[in-house]
């Protein structure tokens, strides 16, 4: 009997690790800093133009900074990964994977195992890897 609770205990806690286990597929770009910049500026400067003005103008420099970013090599790393259900997404991270890579990923961000067992360890307390 002691057996089976062990063999059950063992098989919920890795159906449990598993949930959020991804694995990267390829690296793209991430342009979100250019286009929340540039959206922002352009709502400013469009507010000049009253509240449709400020609308329109958000979304093109929406648009314009997304291409701006791209343009001078600025932009940032993403990873679109394979999660464990078999869906694909497209997340972040400030870490360098290469394709094939196991991560975990919480809400759009992916971190290797070490940087997820120093969260499980002290709790989320900063470690002196950051």
């Amino acid at each position: 009997m002691k057996k089976l609770g062990t063999l059950a205990l063992t098989l919920t806690l890795l159906a449990a690790g598993s949930v959020h286990a991804a694995e990267v597929l390829e690296e793209t770009k991430d342009h979100t800093t250019g286009k929340s910049v540039g959206g922002m500026n352009g709502m400013m400067i469009g507010a000049i133009g009253g509240p449709i003005g400020m609308l329109v103008g958000a979304g093109i420099g929406a648009l314009f900074g997304g291409g701006a970013q791209e343009a001078t090599g600025l932009s940032d790393r993403a990873y679109k990964v394979r999660t464990a259900d078999g869906k694909e997404k497209v997340v972040r991270s400030t870490e360098a994977f290469a394709v094939g890579d196991k991560v975990e990923t919480r809400g759009n961000r992916a971190f290797s195992d070490v940087a997820m067992a120093d969260d499980r360890l002290y709790d989320g307390a900063l470690s002196y890897r950051e």
